[in-house]
């Protein structure tokens, strides 16, 4: 909850409102399981909020690890739906990548989660509570896991609004990145409503291409959502950035390095190059090491910020596109 919604629900259950804020430090700061755990509240109250509430923190069912140290969560929440969530360390970084939804109904090719289809929303708390619920501190969080955020759009700004204001869990707004297909009228609202890093995935320059393998682009062609982002002001910290999965002999070609660097000369969008990961029993390999990292060279010496995302957690199908918990549960 925000604070006025915490507020309204107290006095409608004889609280006074003056302890709204002080009930969300204790939940989001503090992290208590049971509101016993307050210290500062009166009993009374104290007794009213056990009577009649929880502090909506869903702990994971299961969990696995990687070789790597990565952790990949699996979450089942009241009406059952499955979804999985990922914490990365990395020295003093400590990121954890959320769902959104439980499945997708993007039907990207090259991701498990969009090929075994879409379960549900998932709401505010339930996304909060991925990133509460687990034993690590938290530095960076990303919605970069189960389903796209623009489908879920109205949890997903409110979802934000609580990791980066000061009555919620207080992360930097530089240090949380949303991460969508290009749902135009999402965009819209994560630019004005805000300050979030935004991530687009991609895949190809070429809107033919890129629609046979993400079918949003039919409806939100990615060249819309490139323009929202060109022609943003970005405010200091916050980054745009073209997420491009590199996909052995389908969009690793000189020519789709040249329609990258047409599309994003002069701006200041940054791209990552992310390697595939198998997802089915398809034909498809990623790029070698060599060619996506003549890719980064090629458009670094262009004047366009690119890097090479290191993958973790492939061992346990945690890694970018394999998250798809109805089809993996047997591996907890």
């Amino acid at each position: 909850m925000a604070p006025a919604e915490a507020d309204d629900i107290l006095s409608q259950h004889g609280i006074d409102g003056k302890y709204a804020l002080r009930l969300l430090y204790w939940i989001y700061r503090k992290r208590i399981r049971t509101f016993s755990q307050i210290n500062d509240i009166p009993k009374k109250v104290i007794s009213i909020l056990s009577d009649n509430f929880d502090t909506g923190i869903t702990c994971p069912a299961a969990s696995s690890v990687s070789s790597d140290g990565s952790i990949k969560y699996l979450f089942v929440n009241s009406g059952g739906l499955e979804y999985e969530t990922v914490y990365i360390p990395d020295k003093k970084r400590h990121t954890v990548c959320v769902s959104v939804q439980a499945g997708c109904r993007m039907g990207c090719r090259f991701c498990a989660t969009g090929m075994n289809g879409w379960k549900g929303n998932l709401r505010s708390g339930e996304i909060i509570s991925q990133i509460m619920s687990i034993p690590h501190d938290v530095t960076h969080v990303v919605m970069m896991g189960m389903g796209e955020p623009g489908d879920n759009a109205d949890e997903v700004i409110k979802t934000c609004r609580i990791l980066t204001s000061e009555w919620g869990l207080a992360i930097g707004k530089n240090k949380v990145t949303v991460s969508t297909v290009g749902v135009a009228p999402f965009v819209i609202r994560l630019l004005e409503e805000t300050d979030c890093n935004i991530t687009l995935s991609l895949h190809s320059p070429f809107a033919e291409e890129r629609r046979r393998a993400l079918p949003a682009e039919g409806k939100w062609p990615a060249a819309e959502t490139m323009a929202l982002l060109r022609n943003q002001s970005i405010s200091r910290g916050r980054r745009f950035t073209v997420a491009y999965v590199m996909i052995k002999g389908e969009n690793d070609t000189e020519r789709h390095l040249e329609g990258l660097k047409r599309l994003l000369s002069g701006t200041a969008i940054r791209v990552n190059l992310l390697p595939y990961h198998r997802v089915s029993d398809d034909d498809l390999s990623s790029s070698d090491a060599e060619t996506m990292m003549r890719f980064k060279h090629d458009l670094v010496i262009s004047g366009i910020s690119a890097s090479v995302r290191r993958s973790r957690g492939g061992d346990i199908a945690a890694a970018c596109g394999m998250l798809a918990a109805g089809a993996v549960n047997n591996s907890y």
